[in-house]
């Protein structure tokens, strides 16, 4: 069912963001509200000349945009560069599923999923980063392959449900990784501290 990972995943976040976030964090409120008109918009679309787009993905993009437009000169630019050659994977990969769909050997929200998520691994070191140049990259890609099938006169909806679950569960590797970086990180200081404390003791 198209959908499912999009909105069980999201629905996670919001919860997340509105009852266990700390209330002091200045992502905090803006993330929740992003991620509730995400929601409540996943099935609007509107035609603009030759495409149809759903609201999500392009409330998604200027979201995104927002807090990219907030950074410095040097890291919007390198925040860009990153999030085309995300956008150049995406892109890739539909197009290789329309013309060699032998080679997707497992399920293609997965591929894109791990596929996409280790690129955001190797171009960016911060979760926040990570997530913008997803975020952006998936957007712009959503808009650069409907713009390929739209030169073969092939119709493309923009933003579905589909894209939706392939950008949760992209996302929810990318928090899952962080998390993992975050807990080893912990687990060394804690080790780290209890081993000078058996020093002094001794």
């Amino acid at each position: 069912m198209e959908g499912a990972v999009f909105y069980w995943t999201f629905w996670i976040y919001w919860v997340y963001l509105t009852f266990f976030l700390q209330k002091n964090h200045p992502y905090r409120l803006k993330l929740a509200v992003m991620v509730l008109l995400v929601i409540i918009f996943s099935t609007s679309h509107f035609i603009i000349g030759p495409f149809d787009i759903f609201v999500s993905g392009l409330l998604l993009l200027l979201f995104s945009y927002t807090i990219l437009s907030q950074e410095k000169r040097g890291t919007i630019f390198y925040l860009c560069i990153c999030s085309l050659i995300v956008s150049i994977a995406y892109v890739t990969i539909q197009l290789f599923e329309i013309f060699d769909p032998i080679w997707m050997i497992i399920n293609r929200e997965w591929m894109m999923g791990i596929v996409i998520g280790y690129l955001s691994l190797l171009l960016q070191k911060t979760l926040k980063g990570r997530l913008l140049i997803v975020v952006c990259g998936l957007v712009q890609g959503e808009f650069m392959y409907a713009y390929t099938l739209q030169s073969i006169h092939m119709p493309y909806q923009v933003g579905t449900l589909a894209f939706l679950d392939v950008c949760a569960l992209i996302v929810a590797i990318i928090a899952s990784w962080s998390f993992l970086e975050n807990a080893g990180a912990v687990l060394q200081q804690h080790f780290h501290f209890s081993e000078k404390t058996k020093q002094k003791s001794s």
